[in-house]
This record gives C-alpha cells, sequence and structure tokens, in this order.
C-alpha cells in the first residue's frame, strides 16, 4: 500500500476547513492543516460574518440614540462618529474570537497548522514551503472572493470590498454601492446610520434577489426611510477617479444617463470560488467559473479529494460550509457514505429588521411548478413586537397540496432567532398542530410561529361543519351578540 505523510490534508483554514480538521484530528487521523493568511478563520471571522454583525450593531444602537424619542425618552444630542472607535470594536470581536480558532487549539487537537500557499503536484502531494506533502484523502476549502466587474475605468478606480470595508480609516461622507444582495444592503443600512449617505446601485428591478419580491421591497422600503437611494434596472456604463470623490455613469431603468459622485465605492457584486493557483486542471479535478465540482457525498472527479464550502459555489453561508464539513468527516474518516440534504437550509440578512428563511419560498416554489398556499401572520399582530416599537413584517408559511410544510420566511425584528424554532420543526418532520399546541412564553416574538400555524389548524376548528356538529349533539344556542 502506497504511503503518505498525513492521512488527511485539508487546504483553506475557513469554517469547512476548521471543521474536518477539528472532526479528524480528533478522531485520531493524523491531520494536516493549511492557510495562506496569516491567522486562521476565513473570510467569516476577518472580513464577514464577525464584523459585519458588529458592525450592524453598532449602527444599530446609534440609529436608537438618534430615534430616543419614539420611546418616550428625551432627544438626545449625539456626536459625529468615530469610525476609529468603531473599527478597534469590530478588531476586539474578531480577538476573542480568533482564542478559539488558534493554531495552538489545532495543535492541542492533534492537528498540524501550516501556513502558506500550497499547489498540487499530482493527486496525493502538494508543494508547499519548498518541500513536498502527501496526504490519502484531500479537502480543498478555500473559500471564495469578491467578484469584480469588468466595468470601464473600475480597474483605474481606487474601490473597497469586504475585505477593506471593516478597516477604514475613517466613516465616508458618501458611498456607492455596486450590487444589492445581502452583504449589500447590510452594509447600506449600517453606514447610512452612521451618517453616511448610500446610494445602491442594482441591475435588476429587486434588491436580494433571491428572495420573494414582496419581503424584498418592504426591506428597501425601510431602508429607503433610513435615507438610503436606490437606482434599480440601473447598467453601469464606466467609473472614473476624481481624487477625493469617485465618478460612476449609468444608465437609469428609463434609459437615461445619470452621474453619480461619491467618496467610496463598494463592490459588492458576488462571490467568485478561490479555484486558482492549486492547480486542480492538472490533477483531474473538476471545476468551472462557479467552483469545484462535487457529488452529494462532497466529492470532487478525484474520489478522494473533497471539497466543502464557498468553494463548491452552491450554498455560500458559514453555516453551510460547517455542514459540508461534517460530510467530508462522515465520508472521509467513518466511510460512511452520507449525503448532504439541503431542503430545509436556513439563511438570514441581517438588516433590521432582519430576513430569514428556510425551505422554499414563493420564488423558488413557482420555479419548481408546485402548487402552494401562503398563510401569514404580521409583527403588528405580535404584542411584543408592539412593546418593543416594531411593527414592520410578517410570517410566511409556505405548504403543499397535503398541507405539508414546503418553507418559512420570516421579515421582522430578530427574525433569525425566530427561525430556529422553524429549523427545527421541519427537520423533525413535527407536525404543525403540535406546534399550534405547544405553550410559548407570553410576551414573546416566538408567538408568532405559533400562531401562523394555528390559523391554518383555527379554519378547520372554527368551520361551519363543526358548529353545525356541536350545535346537533350539544343544542349550543349560537351567537351571543350582532
Amino acid at each position: 500500500m502506497p504511503s503518505y505523510d498525513y492521512d488527511i490534508g485539508i487546504i483553506g483554514g475557513g469554517a469547512a476547513g476548521l471543521t474536518v480538521a477539528s472532526g479528524a484530528a480528533q478522531l485520531g487521523a493524523k491531520t494536516l492543516l493549511v492557510e495562506k493568511e496569516k491567522a486562521l478563520g476565513g473570510d467569516c471571522l476577518h472580513y464577514g460574518c464577525v464584523p459585519s454583525k458588529t458592525l450592524i450593531r453598532t449602527a444599530q444602537v446609534y440609529h436608537l440614540m438618534k430615534n430616543s424619542r419614539a420611546f418616550g425618552l428625551p432627544a438626545l444630542e449625539t456626536p459625529p462618529v468615530d469610525f476609529q472607535e468603531v473599527k478597534q470594536r469590530i478588531q476586539s470581536v474578531i480577538d476573542t474570537i480568533q482564542k478559539h480558532d488558534s493554531d495552538e487549539r489545532f495543535c492541542s487537537l492533534g492537528a498540524k497548522v501550516e501556513f502558506g500557499e500550497p499547489v498540487f503536484r499530482d493527486e496525493h502531494s502538494v508543494r508547499l514551503n519548498g518541500a513536498t506533502v502527501s496526504a490519502k484523502n484531500w479537502v480543498i476549502a478555500t473559500g471564495s472572493s469578491p467578484s469584480i466587474p469588468a466595468t470601464q475605468g473600475l480597474d483605474q478606480t481606487p474601490y473597497i470590498t469586504n475585505k477593506e470595508i471593516f478597516s477604514l480609516d475613517h466613516l465616508p461622507n458618501s458611498m456607492i454601492i455596486l450590487g444589492a444582495g445581502p452583504i449589500a444592503i447590510e452594509m447600506a443600512q449600517a453606514f447610512c446610520r452612521l451618517g453616511t449617505k448610500v446610494t445602491v446601485v442594482q441591475r435588476s428591478g429587486q434588491i436580494l434577489t433571491k428572495e420573494d419580491k414582496d419581503m424584498a421591497d418592504e426591506i428597501m422600503k425601510v431602508l429607503s426611510s433610513e435615507g438610503v437611494a436606490f437606482l434599480l434596472n440601473a447598467s453601469v456604463l464606466h467609473v472614473k477617479d476624481l481624487g477625493s470623490e469617485k465618478e460612476i455613469v449609468l444608465k437609469d431603468g428609463e434609459g437615461k444617463s445619470v452621474s453619480l459622485k461619491a467618496e467610496k465605492i463598494l463592490v459588492a457584486m458576488g462571490r467568485d470560488a478561490n479555484v486558482q493557483a492549486l492547480a486542480l486542471e492538472g490533477i483531474g479535478v473538476d471545476f468551472d467559473r462557479k467552483g469545484i465540482r462535487v457529488d452529494d457525498r462532497m466529492r470532487t472527479t478525484q474520489k478522494h479529494i473533497y471539497a466543502a464550502g464557498d468553494i463548491t459555489g452552491a450554498y455560500q453561508f458559514t453555516h453551510a460550509a460547517g455542514y459540508e464539513g461534517g460530510i467530508v468527516v462522515s465520508n472521509a474518516i467513518f466511510r460512511l457514505p452520507r449525503k448532504t440534504n439541503y431542503t430545509f437550509l436556513p439563511w438570514c440578512t441581517y438588516t433590521d429588521p432582519e430576513l430569514a428563511s428556510v425551505g422554499m419560498n414563493e420564488k423558488r416554489a413557482r420555479e419548481a411548478g408546485i402548487d402552494y398556499s401562503v398563510w401569514t401572520e404580521p409583527f403588528k399582530r405580535n404584542d411584543r413586537s408592539l412593546a418593543e416599537g416594531e411593527e414592520v413584517g410578517k410570517i410566511k408559511l409556505l405548504l403543499d397540496k397535503s398541507e405539508k410544510p414546503l418553507g418559512v420566511q420570516i421579515l421582522g425584528p430578530q427574525a433569525g432567532e425566530l427561525l430556529s424554532e422553524w429549523v427545527a420543526v421541519l427537520n423533525a418532520k413535527v407536525k404543525l398542530s403540535t406546534l399550534a399546541a405547544a405553550v410559548h412564553p407570553y410576551p414573546t416574538l416566538g408567538e408568532i410561529n405559533k400562531r401562523v400555524a394555528g390559523t391554518l389548524l383555527s379554519q378547520k376548528i372554527f368551520s361551519d361543519r363543526i358548529r353545525k356538529g356541536l350545535k346537533f349533539f350539544f343544542n349550543l344556542k349560537g351567537r351571543a351578540c350582532g
């Protein structure tokens, strides 16, 4: 049998790579973890989830300060934001979490951590820092990077992406955001709340295009009321560096030429898988511009080489990467043919209000040709929501013809937290009657989950047929008023 230096080698120290490394090492596999950056944690820790949510929280608090009178408090004179202070808070949160993702911790688990840029020499070995290292199995988890459009003049104009936005030396006076996906919309609201004049430029006629239009439009309405400007159905013609300002010339939805100027341009137009520089084409691993092709066991076209996380181009969420890492451990270490199932994979956009989803929304159900019904419950009928000063949003429950859940979308306060109950319900195939009968504490936002399930059942319970039956058997006398 061939002899290898390691049982498993992992390229990439983000969510997927760390999950595999931790699991494999603790199970007794001789494990190598390779990361090209100077610290483990990946984009999520350093340039994505963690810094963005920290910034969003800071902006939310500042927004509450400016709107103190809405809560019966005196109006406050809010001083301008010192972004250096904001940046320090963001870094302190990153540093705290970094301790959990340190190379020392993974060494204590039994994994060898190396920093460098590996290149595949053959299907079992890589060149790393001048040496050849081999492994019986490899996992490619190199993540993704911001996608940069080939817009005329952009390559000659300074711009920022999610990699630079959290380390700015000052709060920009103005910002143009190219794109209207989750990163773009979250940053639009956060920077607007901190005091930046923000304009969002979107190619299509809807922000958050993967979401249902009614939910996305409600978020756009909220952001517009806070001062964010939107240009939809717009195509960027060219970009120019004017020194202290940058100019974007675009064609709007009516075909008119529009010139926009701002201090900063944030490019947030999707992500590209980091497939370059690995020499995959030389070892028979198939990939395209979206990412590496994998089967439902996360195996590439070389069955002993796996790929997980953003690199596959499928579900670019940290929690999806962690889930896929677990699938890899099951197959590569336990040798169990465990397959992925994304039917009820949740996701959330952390605007205020948040928009969280699990399973199918209306858009996906229509594309799949599925007949469905929609059941809703607004937050303005939730007592806790009113007490919190939150009236925007609703929950949508999609059912198929058999009245089985297809998916849930929640637009409202703490939607991401509220969705967790549905993640458990849907994955465990809990009956809606069980959810409706479960006692929820009052007053809580979580009651909205019980209410929407109860709405479906109440139409059956309080039907004419039931009323007539009760009247026949028990001689009920009917309405007492009206």
